[in-house]
């Protein structure tokens, strides 16, 4: 099969019908051998019979349904499990991502070698402060401390290698991050593409400052958990260690100075209780760095590392 393209969605049932049309204009323009999966995050609209009813008129179309909404990650997550196809395109169902994008983004794939080509809506419709400034700033940093230059983390327009999402688990909030989770699982051939960004027809946004917020701290955590989910001793021994270390250096000096020249009471002294809470704190990190060292090495994936080629074997 050529093409995978996974929509997740949510109380998008004005849509559905006109983005299944146009998605099938495409497919057949290229004689392109596809299947549609919508992922129904929980919707309370028609959301999951108007899937049904296009499902009867068109068989490569196939539809996931959620009992609650889970978020856009578990959509995606599902998405990825089911998708057959060499490439797998993921796009909005608001009708602001174009399916005329969908030829240039498999040739890019297929032709150019690429693992993850990720859209750039370079020009916005939605074009506004409190959406626009956070949208920025979030990029920014998101690129800066990945390293992943690309200007549009959360274009839901992208295009992958099947292997690519099938090497991945997607979480939480991390569909921004596919592209730094795949980096991680060693796919590093990453590109952008400028896109089209379409005016909004159907629906609402559902962007929030939470989603910011909470792209942030998902950040943090996907980077640390990529450098040291299989070594937690190497971050918190080396700092436990450290901040030990300086407070037993601390108590040295006051008992030096105390039995030097017996002028003070240690415990009147403010840096006997940074001493005390340092290597209280130091203790509790290198406690927790080989707690988490067991609980890696005892892990069902503790050696589930990514093969690529096997030669004679």
């Amino acid at each position: 099969m050529d093409l995978s393209i996974v929509i997740p969605l949510y109380n998008e049932d004005e849509s559905l019908p006109e983005l299944a049309a146009w998605i099938e204009r495409v497919m057949q323009a290229n004689n392109y051998s596809y299947e549609v999966i919508m992922v129904d995050d929980g919707s309370n609209d028609n959301s999951w019979n108007v899937i049904e009813s296009l499902r009867e008129q068109n068989n490569n179309i196939r539809g996931i349904k959620f009992q609650r909404n889970y978020g856009k990650s578990a959509a995606l997550n599902e998405g990825f499990k089911a998708a057959k196809g060499d490439v797998v395109i993921t796009m909005d169902a608001d009708m602001q991502d174009s399916p005329d994008e969908i030829p240039e983004l498999r040739k890019m794939i297929i032709e150019d070698g690429y693992d993850i080509v990720s859209g750039w809506k370079k020009v916005r419709y939605d074009n506004t402060i409190t959406k626009n400034i956070p949208s920025k700033l979030f990029n920014a940093a998101a690129s800066k401390t990945s390293g992943i230059k690309l200007h549009d983390f959360n274009c839901g327009l992208k295009a992958y290698k099947n292997k690519v999402v099938k090497s991945i688990e997607v979480y939480g909030e991390m569909h921004r991050y596919i592209p730094v989770l795949a980096k991680w699982a060693g796919f590093k051939k990453v590109t952008e593409k400028v896109v089209e960004h379409r005016p909004r027809k159907y629906g609402v946004t559902k962007f929030g400052w939470n989603r910011f917020i909470n792209g942030f701290l998902d950040l943090i955590s996907i980077l640390f958990v990529g450098k040291f989910s299989k070594k937690p001793m190497h971050v918190f021994g080396l700092w436990g260690t450290v901040v030990f270390f300086i407070g037993t250096c601390i108590w040295i000096y006051l008992a030096i100075t105390k039995f030097a020249f017996e002028k003070f009471n240690m415990t009147d002294r403010p840096i006997f209780y940074v001493g005390l809470i340092s290597i209280v704190i130091g203790t509790q990190l290198f406690l927790a760095g080989f707690l988490g060292e067991l609980i890696a090495r005892n892990s069902a994936d503790r050696n589930n590392y990514l093969i690529e080629k096997k030669l004679g074997i």
